[in-house]
Formats: C-alpha cells, structure tokens, sequence
C-alpha cells in the first residue's frame, strides 16, 4: 500500500475492534468530534482476541487495516486493548495513514492522576499479560507500581446485558479485591467493554480510586493527531448526503450487532453490513505477515 496516499479533513476515520467494546470508543469520537465521518468494523466472528496469539491477533488486524484503508480513511483507531497491545507496534510504521490504538492514552493520563505511584490495570489476560501498559506508564514515570488483574467474565456479562446486576456486581468486588490490597489509588479500564459497568466497576472500586476510561482518552488524543496533521474535520455531513456519516462493518452477526449498538450509541445505526474479512490477505509493500 503506498505511504504518501493524499488525505484531506473530509475523509472518515477508521475505527475496529475484535467485536463491539470499540463501540464505546466510536461513542466517544462522535461525542468529542460531531462533525466527523466514522467507518468501524467490529470482527464478530473471530472475538474474542483476547485469548488468541500475539500472531493471529496481529494478522487479523492487517486484515481489517487492508479494509479499512479501501474505505479512504484519514486515520485509524484500534479500539481494541489487546491489538492495541499486539498488532499496533507493527503496523503503526507500516500504515500510510496516522494510526493510534487505546493503551498508550489511558496509560498518560493514568499517570496524571495518580497520587501515589500505585496503579490498577483490569482487562483481558492477553491484554494484561503483554504488560504494555505498565511499560508505557513507567516510561513516563519510571517508579510507578502497575498490578494487573484479567477480568475474563466481565466481557460475557456485558454482552448479555447484565450492566446493572447482583452477579455482576459480586465478580466486580472479587476481582479487584487483589488490586486493593496493593492500594492502588487509580485503575484502568483496559478492555473497551468496561466503560458500559463503570458504575460496577467504581462501586467495588471505591470512592478514593479514580477510573480510567481509554475510550474516552482516546478520543481526546485522535483530535489532537488529526489537529497536528490538519486532518480535522471542518464541516457536519450535509444532511441528504448519498454517503452516511457513520458506517458499521461486521464479519458476522449483523443484526445482533446493530441491536447491541443502537443499545449504546443513540445515533441511530440504520446498517450493518457484513463483509468477508478474509479476502484482504496480505500484500507486498504493505505488512505481508511474517512466518
């Protein structure tokens, strides 16, 4: 693909996620950045990511890119903590567009406000494991304290709509009982998924610990990059516009993901088109796998 493709403000940006958690970052994005134009693609039939390789979680992700760039995007968001994780470190130098992911914004601004030094980070084992967030939080401060906890059901318990909920409520509390212990005074919300139980979260959480939402975070940061790059969009969509502002791409189960995203974005997704993922295999000159 080739690196000095021409942008200009008025094209979409690209947003994907192993399913629907990056709904919460496109939520954002529209929330921050009304007047831009959104393409997201939620990989339904292969999430989740997080209990996949570092191999596989960056192949799918090229992939997704190679789409996501036959859309003219200005820019990508990887809204996914665990290809944020994985994939980003190889295809941010690839890509011929600006490209950010989740980790690296809640990570900054977990170090903003923490008193203490002693930091939470909640999220997928893989997300977890990789340990990027305690590598990008001690770059900037070098003495903080990171403690990790996967949170494997919280995930599930999302997706089946148990926002507000006893069960929910019970996991939440044996979750973050270790990270207490450790008297972590900020925590991170390192799985896109977790903003839609923040009231869980901060209810075992408790009242001195202040939570981190990346999506949110994330969004702050994508304006800046397209405001560095004068990218930023100058205009709302005319209304009667042929081309949507927001389209949404799935590789499987469009009509549970459209009836979950209207349940969280009040935009009004009219469609969800599913598309075969698996044709935009690797090319030359543009993040041909490595084997």
């Amino acid at each position: 693909m080739e690196k000095d493709r021409k942008l200009n403000a008025e094209m979409p940006i690209g947003v994907f996620d192993s399913g629907i958690g990056g709904l919460t970052v496109a939520r954002e994005i529209m929330r921050q950045m009304p007047k831009e134009k959104i393409v997201y693609f939620g990989d339904t039939a292969r999430v989740p990511y997080g209990s996949k390789s570092r191999e596989t979680v960056t192949r799918y992700s090229r992939q997704i890119v190679r789409f996501l760039l036959e859309q003219n995007v200005k820019a990508i968001v990887i809204a996914c903590n665990t290809a944020s994780a994985y994939a980003l470190p190889e295809i941010e130098p690839e890509c011929p567009v600006p490209v950010i992911g989740v980790i690296r914004p809640g990570a900054k601004t977990a170090v903003s406000s923490t008193r203490n030094g002693r930091i939470g980070v909640i999220g997928t084992k893989a997300t977890v494991l990789s340990g990027t967030y305690t590598e990008y939080i001690r770059q900037i401060m070098p003495e903080a304290k990171v403690f990790g906890q996967p949170c494997p059901l919280f995930v599930p318990l999302v997706e089946e709509g148990l926002w507000e909920d006893p069960v929910t409520d019970e996991i939440a509390r044996r979750y973050l009982a270790s990270l207490l212990d450790q008297e972590i005074d900020t925590l991170i919300m390192g799985c896109t998924h977790y903003p839609l139980i923040r009231k869980t979260i901060g209810r075992a959480a408790g009242e001195g610990v202040t939570l981190i939402n990346p999506a949110y975070e994330t969004a702050v940061e994508l304006r800046r990059l397209l405001e560095e790059h004068s990218l930023l969009a100058g205009e709302r969509p005319a209304l009667g516009s042929s081309e949507p502002q927001y389209r949404f791409y799935v590789s499987d189960m469009a009509g549970q993901f459209r009836q979950f995203a209207n349940s969280i974005i009040k935009y009004g997704i009219l469609s969800a088109e599913k598309i075969d993922i698996y044709k935009y295999s690797p090319e030359p000159g543009f993040g041909a796998d490595k084997r």
